[in-house]
């Protein structure tokens, strides 16, 4: 299946919305999940002690979502060949900072889902060993 033309705007909306999932998804992943610790806090300590501003920024990509979602956009359109309203390359363009924008949002209601099931576990935690401090007493 191709991307749709803009003849075809509502069908490029929903690409909009399904194609910042997957960048979410992997700007989030090699931002902030463990299984890419390790390289993220290499890229944190060469980001702030490397001698060039260009190494500097470089690795800092690597430890922002924000940063790294425009590259993760970059291959998702060169892979996916979409464009957003406009069918030249303008609408790579639209498509690029609209995707950068979807993906971000999508990234900042994860982290904020996130946050609440950890304050949740907390305070059922903390309601546990209070409930057994009462008990034992």
């Amino acid at each position: 299946m191709s991307p749709p033309d803009s003849s075809q705007w509502i069908l490029q909306i929903v690409w909009l919305l399904v194609l910042a999932v997957p960048i979410a998804c992997v700007a989030w992943t090699v931002t902030h999940e463990e299984i890419f610790k390790e390289p993220r806090e290499y890229c944190a300590e060469r980001s702030q002690h490397a001698r060039s501003l260009s190494v500097r920024k470089f690795f800092y990509l690597f430890t922002c979502e924000y940063c790294f979602s425009h590259y993760v956009t970059v291959f998702f359109l060169i892979l996916t060949r979409y464009r957003l309203l406009l069918d030249d390359w303008r609408g790579y363009l639209v498509a690029f900072f609209a995707l950068v924008a979807v993906a971000n949002v999508y990234m900042s209601a994860f982290g904020r889902l996130r946050q609440e099931v950890k304050t949740q576990k907390l305070d059922a935690t903390i309601k546990e060993e209070t409930l057994k401090d009462v008990q034992s007493s």
